[in-house]
This record gives structure tokens, sequence and C-alpha cells, in this order.
């Protein structure tokens, strides 16, 4: 399929796991999946597993009823492609062909059932999708199994599933408050590569590992409880199971974004947690948001659209859909990169263009509240690859950018999340897009014959003007503002 085409005819997934069966749209094949839409159901498939080794009737009731629904709303929404994947429930079940059969005369899915190293590759992939530059183990717990899988340089390398899910650890820790931690044990004790990922982050897949991440925010009190890319230090599942053997039931379920139905699955899954990071030496744990589903789709596109940077992809679709002047934020990044450029760091010039990529997003605002809806994208938009301090210093940058404040009570909740030098020279980029946008109004001519830039003789900012007419008050007055925040001298030269 060519690459326009791939990029907007939807695509579904069906994920039939062993705890839920669930069905995922997305908004055509590209780089960074939107989703459409979302939706699942507690099933409970590998719920008899440990029992009798097959599939429960209702359980297999409650999935094809599930399945129906999906199999009719994907017709209706006309999906380019619909993929139907089972994992450790259906691989393992001794009645799988009679389940995979009668899905297939009762909803008219062909159920592809991948291996334990599949899903392990495709949780991998996942996460590399979202984290690019991921370099450690990967953990997915699923209701049936645990992948692990050592990734680095963008790829899956050695991988191992064993059985021992959510569901599994749930059933084995209601036989007795002694009898989870030689299961768990046991089954670590086969990851013989264990010593590849010592020092490095552990990077854990799954709704009962994501939960925790929920839950560790909540007990901490963090300012931006989005779960992607949120970070624990290595002792923080250890603390959870201890906290988890004290808390009250009700004040679990007061904990924001965490269901219900997940509430039994948290003591194993913390317990787990704690085991394989300290068997693996893991350094920290970072949460992913993309899993089996997001890898499974990223391993259809082509290396180079692979290779692409997430956040950049987003941010230039973003900023495309919602600006005024598409061309203008790679203009305005390179306009004021003689001020910024010189020795900045990769890290920060790559943020440095999301911002100016998303410096126009918030013109079709009210004007007072133009920062707000700004630093609203950035905090809480649906980025992948980015860090809550880079949240944070995009927010701010943005924030300055569409002539917020400097005593807004934004700016409190930003010292929270990042350094105070970091979130200064995010309001210095800010400053320098706000005097951008008013030299130019819009216009390429304005950009393409001035210039931001340092005076290498006495480090002033100096902007460099070919045309005398633009320099008008308002640039003089926003020049100032930047120096004085910058703490240097600056002038407008005019090049002839």
């Amino acid at each position: 399929m060519p690459a326009a085409d791939r990029a907007t005819a939807p695509v579904g997934i069906i994920d039939i796991g062993s705890n839920s069966v669930r069905l995922v749209v997305y908004q055509g094949l590209g780089r960074v999946p939107s989703t459409m839409f979302n939706e699942k159901v507690m099933a409970g498939l590998g719920r008899g597993l440990s029992a009798n080794g097959k599939l429960g009737k209702g359980a297999m009731d409650n999935a094809v009823a599930a399945l129906v629904r999906f199999q009719a709303l994907t017709d209706a929404m006309q999906l380019g492609s619909l993929r139907v994947v089972a994992t450790a429930a259906v691989r393992e079940a001794s009645n799988a062909d009679a389940f995979v059969a009668r899905v297939r005369a009762e909803c008219g899915l062909e159920i592809e059932t991948i291996s334990g190293a599949e899903e392990a590759r495709g949780a991998a992939l996942g996460v590399i999708s979202g984290i690019p530059h991921a370099d450690g183990v990967v953990g997915d717990l699923g209701g049936g199994s645990l992948e692990l899988i050592r990734v680095a340089d963008g790829k899956a390398h050695e991988q191992l599933s064993l059985p021992i899910g959510a569901l599994r650890l749930e059933a084995v820790r209601k036989q007795g408050g002694r009898a989870l931690a030689p299961f768990i044990k046991k089954a670590l004790d086969k990851v013989g590569w264990a010593a590849a990922g010592r020092g490095k982050p552990f990077y854990m897949v799954g709704g009962s590992w994501r939960a925790l991440a929920h839950l560790h925010m909540h007990m901490t009190d963090h300012a931006l409880p989005i779960v992607h890319q949120y970070e624990m230090p290595a002792t923080a599942p250890a603390s959870l199971v201890r906290s988890l053997a004290r808390i009250a039931p009700a004040q679990l379920k007061a904990v924001p974004n965490i269901a219900s139905s997940r509430l039994p699955s948290l003591p194993g899954a913390a317990m787990l947690l704690a085991a394989t990071i300290k068997r693996l030496g893991s350094s920290s744990v970072v949460a992913s948001g993309f899993g089996l589903r997001e890898g499974l789709l990223f391993d259809q596109l082509p290396p180079e659209e692979q290779a692409l940077d997430p956040l950049l992809v987003g941010a230039r679709a973003e900023g495309a859909r919602e600006g005024r002047f598409p061309e203008h934020g790679d203009m305005l990044f390179d306009w004021m990169d003689g001020l910024f450029g010189d020795q900045e760091p990769a890290d920060q010039r790559r943020l440095r263009l999301v911002a100016c990529l998303l410096s126009d997003i918030a013109w079709r605002t009210h004007p007072d509240y133009r920062s707000q809806r700004a630093a609203e994208a950035a905090l809480h938009g649906n980025w992948v690859a980015i860090t809550t301090v880079e949240r944070a210093a995009l927010a701010c940058a943005l924030h300055f950018c569409l002539g917020g404040s400097a005593d807004a009570p934004l700016l409190d909740l930003l010292g929270r999340l990042a350094p105070p030098d970091y979130l200064l020279t995010a309001r210095c980029w800010g400053l320098a897009l706000r005097l951008g946008q008013r030299l130019a109004g819009g216009t390429v001519p304005a950009l393409a014959n001035s210039m931001l830039t340092r005076s290498p003789d006495d480090g002033a900012i100096v902007l460099a003007l070919h045309v005398r007419a633009l320099a008008g008050d308002a640039v003089q007055r926003r020049l100032k503002t930047l120096s004085g925040v910058m703490q240097r001298e600056s002038r407008i030269e005019f090049r002839d």
C-alpha cells in the first residue's frame, strides 16, 4: 500500500489475551498511529488454565460475545485491514482448537495464535516504537505469561516467555501468602541472560504493571499523571509491595486511572516486578504505554519510516493541522539557530524544534487563553518519545511564545516537573519564537531575510534585518524582553 494510503486507511487489531479481549482501531498505519476506537472486555479466558488446562465455557462465551460485537463494528468502520491475534491462554489451552473454530463460525474471524517468541518480539517493538532509544529489558506482563526481551539500538535481542502471568500470580497467591515468592523465583531462575540488562532500565508493559505506575504516581503526588515514560526508582516496586499489604480496599479503589478489575492482580504484579528488577539488576523502572499491538503495527512499516522520530512526526502533523503557516516551524528553528545552536545539547535542540513546530497551534483560541491552550497541549498531548521534564520545558516555551505571564500559576506546576535552568532555557525559546512570529507576520520573506544571532564580539543578541521597515515598535519591545531574560545587550543591525 502506498505511504499516503497507509497513513489514512483505518487499521484494526483484536488482541485476545488471557485476561481481556480488546479491539483497537487506528487512524492509518503511520509512524505515530492515532487511536480512533478502543474497547475491551474482561473475558478472563486464562482463569481456568491453572486448574485443568482448558478455556472455561463461561469465559469463551464472554469472549465470543465480545468478538461478535467487534466484528460488527469493524465491518461498519470499513477498515483497510484487521488482524486478530491470540496470546498465552489460547496458545496453551488444550481446547483452543474448539474455541478458534467457534470464533470462525460465529464471528467470521480468523484467529492468529502467536508464539511466545512472537509475542515477546511484538512487545519489544512496541516499546521501541514509543521509546526509540530504549536500552535495557522489556517486560510484558499479560494475564497468562511474562515476556522478557533485551532491547538496544532499536532492535529486540535475547527473549524469554515465562508462564507466570497476572492471573496465575493471583491464583497462586490465593493458595497462601508464602506460596508466591518461591513460584516467582523458580520462574525467574530461567532468565539466563539477566546480566545483559544489569544497570539498565526495565521497561514495563501490561495493564497490571501500568496500574502500579498509576498507584506510585498517586502515592508520590506526582504532578503529571501520564503513564507513558513515567520513571520510578528501582526501589519503588518493593515499596509498592509493602504498601499494598497495608492499604485498605476502599483507598485502592479511590486511586485515579486504575480499573477495579485490576485491583486483585496488583499485589502479585508488584511482587513479580520487585523480584524481576532485582534479578536483572535494573537501574530504574519505566512504564510504556505502547506494547504488543503497537509493535505489530510498527513491524509493518518500512525501515525508513521506523527510523523516524515519533515526537517530531507527531509535532509536525499537529502543527500542519492546527497552525496557519506549516512551513514556519522549520523556518523559525533555522532563524533562531544562531542564538541557541552553538553547543546546544542534542536533546534540547530536538525539543526546540518541537516547540517551533507547535508554536502556532493555538491561534484559533481566544487571545486571552492561547498560552493556556498551547501549554495544555504540550503537557497532556498524546506524545511519545518525550519525558516528563521535556513536556514541562515544551509547555514553558509555548506558554511564553503565546504571551503567557511570568507569574502564571502554571509555572509553579512546571517547577515541580523540571529543573529551573531547563525551564529558563525553554522560556528563552518561547520569547524568541514570539519575536519571530511578530517580525514575520506569517510571511516567508520576512524570516528568510532576517536572522536572530549572537555577536561574536560582545555576546549581544543581534536581530539582523535586510528590510528596515520591519523594525517596528512591537518587534523592538519583544527583542528587549528576550534580551532582558537572557541578561544580554541587544541591538538591531540592518544589512542592506
